[in-house]
């Protein structure tokens, strides 16, 4: 069971660490059965607020266990289908949790890897991580919604330039073209995190997860759909306690204290 590391805080905020530093954190079957626990576990926990990805030792993920690919060579389509389609929904599953989740990108991300990192709802790198999506070069088609991530959190250009010529962005390149939020100095990318998920962890829990609904896929699909959801659910979060606690707070010049969703 060691190949997710979780460390769960007092604030509500969880801690997942990919822990096979040997493999530079690769994706195997045992670290999958692993992930699956450990996010289901996550999901369950009325008092999460928040939950941090990151890789143990120098890399983040270095994306899919590659020693089988050979191998697969002798499996027919559908049997690979039915393999890699229960993979990619294992790692994605990060993606469903209801509170915010955000990826520390410690080191090298690599394909799949990269990946998992942008299905977080915000993404954090060191300034000298490798960001990059190699899979035509290993004469395979993009996988883990690659198709997807890229061109939804970066643009259609950097998905186009990362995924068909294969460049690889520092973590500071990777700030500037927008498939990160920031990039820190690696010394100190855990303590920023950290603080950025407190934030997170102590704001009111119902209008945060509201709000992470809100904001899935990019956003709304037009102006009208953005007012015709915020109707709704800004009136579910003025008949809730926090509200109430949140503005008490607010008059009194003190930390809101609220409770769990």
């Amino acid at each position: 069971m060691k190949e997710i590391l979780i460390d769960r805080r007092e604030n509500g905020v969880a801690v997942l660490t990919l822990n096979l530093p040997d493999l530079r954190n690769a994706m195997t079957d045992a670290m999958t059965a692993r992930w699956r626990q450990a996010v289901a576990g996550l999901a369950a926990d009325r008092e999460l607020r928040c939950v941090v990805v990151t890789g143990e030792g120098k890399a983040f993920c270095a994306g899919g266990d590659l020693s089988w690919l050979a191998e697969r060579r002798t499996e027919d389509v559908p049997a690979l289908r039915d393999r890699m389609l229960g993979f990619y929904r294992t790692w994605l599953t990060i993606a469903d949790l209801e509170v915010p989740t955000i990826a520390a990108v410690n080191g090298a991300a690599v394909g799949a890897g990269l990946c998992l990192a942008l299905a977080c709802d915000l993404v954090y790198a060191a300034e000298e991580a490798k960001l990059l999506a190699p899979f035509t070069s290993l004469g395979l088609h993009p996988g883990m919604a690659a198709t997807y991530l890229l061109p939804r959190v970066a643009g259609v250009g950097v998905a186009r330039e990362m995924l068909l010529t294969g460049r690889t962005m520092t973590g500071l390149e990777a700030a500037s073209a927008g498939l990160v939020n920031r990039a820190f100095p690696r010394e100190s990318l855990m303590a920023e995190v950290l603080g950025i998920a407190s934030r997170i962890a102590a704001n009111a829990p119902i209008a945060t997860r509201l709000t992470k609904v809100a904001l899935a896929g990019g956003g709304h699909a037009d102006l009208d759909a953005a007012l015709r959801w915020e109707s709704l659910a800004q009136p579910v979060t003025m008949a809730s306690d926090d509200m109430l606690e949140g503005l008490a707070a607010q008059r009194e010049q003190r930390v809101p204290r609220f409770g769990n969703a």
